[in-house]
């Protein structure tokens, strides 16, 4: 093996546990986050954290403004920076990852599509027939990739390298499908000469990369002005940072030994994870429980919710995987036993930050986003406990190095995973 594939090899290895170490740190302080804000809702200041959350900011120039809530500030505006950083992993694992080809695509993408789908339908079987509460339909289908990397983060070494990229991967698509149903279902009234501006500015940032402009500055200049313009057509603004995503330039130059994209994906990464997660955990997660009506936990949307992420990821991922392993349509990694996957599937249920986020495009401003939110922190509490009680038996007899040592050191019930 030449000495340039080794390196290749290393710096693809070395990417990827970093990106690993820092979502699941990422998950710790985001889960601070949520407890600081369920604290504070719930406390003696409580009226000083929702005044916060509406207190509006914003520049004026002479008779123009622009002033928004702090809340949406986060949501609309800090969020693009979590779309923009997403969507640059998966460009990333679609050119040299593990969504770079079928035969590895395919196990988690059917885990990714089962368990979007199932929860889905769950969730529309406790809400049919109420045309309001049937909108929260792909609330259940998310996945938080920091939050669950986080929980795996407890068991340590025993946890297998192989379990990390499959979920990383599974929840890697699953954030695409949200992306698409962002765009598709979660829109409003679409002003089409503000829509044209922000097609402009788009072309105009792909036409710098097809000249050849490496240096980061013009692509982030640019996705402000595409920012505004997104959130004057009515298209949720977030959509901006998918669109940045794919301007900017992802492949290697001679002389390079980083793309645009790869900087700009390491430089993002550590602030979503300290920074624009918190925040959005700490903006969204508060709830006053004293307030909530009777009847709240028979309610459908939480049930809905609450069923759709507990029941319906772990049957929609572990079926839809199960099913296409038999069928010969997808081959999982090697060494995963059939109880480390079931303990994925469960881990699949933690929503939270997506579900959050969802929930608040589809209710937001309604009496139904309280519904939401005890469903989302009901529901990842369960999954979180349960997936780790499953993980932590599926692992008790793997080696604390956290190394794979051969087949012949799988746990009894192993997949046989050739087709």
């Amino acid at each position: 093996m030449s000495s340039d594939l080794t390196a290749a090899i290393a710096d693809q290895l070395s990417a990827l546990m970093d990106f690993l170490r820092s979502e699941a740190a990422g998950g710790a302080v985001l889960i601070v986050a949520a407890a600081v804000a369920l604290i504070w809702s719930n406390s003696p200041f409580a009226p000083a954290y929702f005044h916060l959350l509406h207190l509006p900011l914003g520049v004026s120039a002479g008779e123009a403004s622009f002033a928004l809530p702090l809340h949406d500030w986060i949501n609309d505006a800090l969020m693009v920076v979590f779309f923009l950083l997403v969507t640059l992993e998966i460009r990333r694992e679609m050119a040299d990852g593990q969504l770079s080809s079928l035969s590895t695509i395919a196990a988690p993408g059917i885990a990714a599509i089962g368990g979007m789908l199932v929860p889905a339908a769950i969730y529309l079987g406790c809400t049919w027939g109420d045309s309001q509460d049937v909108r929260g339909w792909a609330i259940p289908t998310a996945t938080d990739i920091a939050f669950s990397l986080a929980v795996l983060s407890v068991l340590g070494r025993r946890v297998p390298l192989a379990l990390k990229v499959f979920l990383t991967a599974l929840a890697i698509i699953d954030d695409l499908g949200a992306i698409l149903m962002i765009g598709l279902v979660y829109t409003g009234d679409i002003m089409l000469g503000a829509l044209g501006l922000a097609a402009l500015v788009w072309v105009a940032l792909l036409a710098l990369n097809r000249a050849g402009v490496r240096a980061l500055w013009p692509y982030l200049l640019g996705g402000v002005v595409l920012w505004v313009c997104v959130f004057r057509s009515g298209l949720h603004p977030t959509i901006a940072g998918v669109a940045l995503a794919f301007a900017v330039p992802m492949r290697h130059c001679a002389g390079e030994r980083h793309s645009p994209g790869h900087r700009l994906e390491h430089a993002l990464t550590g602030v979503v994870a300290f920074v624009v997660l918190p925040l959005f955990g700490l903006a969204n997660v508060g709830l006053r429980f004293d307030t909530l009506p009777p009847g709240t936990l028979t309610d459908p949307v939480v049930l809905g919710v609450a069923l759709g992420l507990v029941v319906g990821k772990q049957v929609g991922v572990f079926g839809a995987t199960m099913a296409a392993v038999r069928l010969g349509w997808a081959r999982l990694p090697d060494g995963l036993s059939l109880l480390q996957l079931y303990g994925a599937a469960i881990l699949c249920g933690i929503g939270f930050t997506m579900s959050l986020f969802i929930g608040d495009l589809a209710f937001g401003g309604e009496p139904r986003e309280v519904g939401v939110k005890l469903g989302v922190f009901a529901a990842s509490l369960v999954a979180a406990l349960l997936g780790l009680a499953v993980l932590a038996v599926a692992t008790s007899g793997r080696p604390r190095d956290g190394q794979d040592h051969g087949p012949d050191d799988r746990q009894p019930g192993g997949l046989v995973t050739d087709p």
